[in-house]
């Protein structure tokens, strides 16, 4: 075995030893945190989750307001919002959508889909439909060949958003809680099972210019309460 081998075998070695670390580093922190299946602790999730949908409804940025939540709730140790790009599937656009986007049949839109994260934590699947002819030519490099967000790469058009659907897919005390219709829990009964999604936005995003640009469908994932909650004393 030369020496070249062997100091290319151990260089191999470490890499791997911080790979496994990484991963095992990336699972842990990827850990949703127990909450306790009791009525405060199901108040205080539908509390959270209605705070951030108002936040983001009244946000020009969705990247925004989500590194801003992501560093508030300490939910990872570098508070930025990273975009993993989605295998590349063609999503062609209805006719409503060419609608709101005020395009003719002719003119191109480009689908993509990434997963927002902020550490190892996916907080938000974002597909996006856009107008490439309406962003500039490095806006376009930005979204084609790199992760960077939505809305980092178009924020040179100083861009808001109009949202024009907003859905709770996930309601924590039940349907029809209010007029006991609904067993609430009244004491510890495990664990409360958060599905993955919580709820979902669909905006039309325009530029300063008040043209639009970008269709956009986020779901939000339940990872945005990967903290513990707060329970009285």
């Amino acid at each position: 075995m030369t020496d070249a081998f062997r100091r290319f075998a151990a260089a191999l070695a470490v890499a791997a030893s911080v790979w496994v670390l990484f991963v095992a580093s990336a699972q842990g922190q990827d850990d949703q945190p127990a909450w306790p299946d009791t009525f405060v602790a199901r108040l205080e999730a539908l509390a959270l989750m209605q705070t951030l949908n108002a936040e983001l409804l009244a946000s020009r940025s969705a990247t925004v307001s989500l590194e801003d939540w992501c560093r508030d709730h300490r939910l990872a140790a570098v508070p930025e919002i990273h975009a993993d790009l989605m295998p590349a599937t063609s999503h062609a656009p209805t006719a409503e959508q060419r609608q709101r986007l005020a395009v003719t049949q002719a003119e191109t839109v480009r689908y993509r889909r990434v997963h927002l994260r902020c550490g190892a934590r996916v907080l938000s699947d974002a597909e996006n439909w856009y107008v490439p002819g309406r962003l500039t030519p490095d806006m376009n490099r930005l979204l084609e060949s790199t992760d960077t967000p939505f809305g980092r790469a178009v924020a040179a058009l100083d861009p808001y958003r109009r949202t024009f659907a907003v859905t709770m897919l996930w309601a924590p005390l039940g349907r029809g809680w209010e007029d006991g219709s609904t067993r609430i829990p009244s004491a510890a009964a495990g664990a409360l099972s958060m599905p993955d999604a919580l709820f979902e936005h669909r905006a039309v995003l325009y530029s300063r210019d008040h043209v639009p640009f970008a269709e956009v469908r986020e779901v939000y994932q339940r990872h945005l309460l990967a903290f513990a909650p707060r329970l009285p004393n």
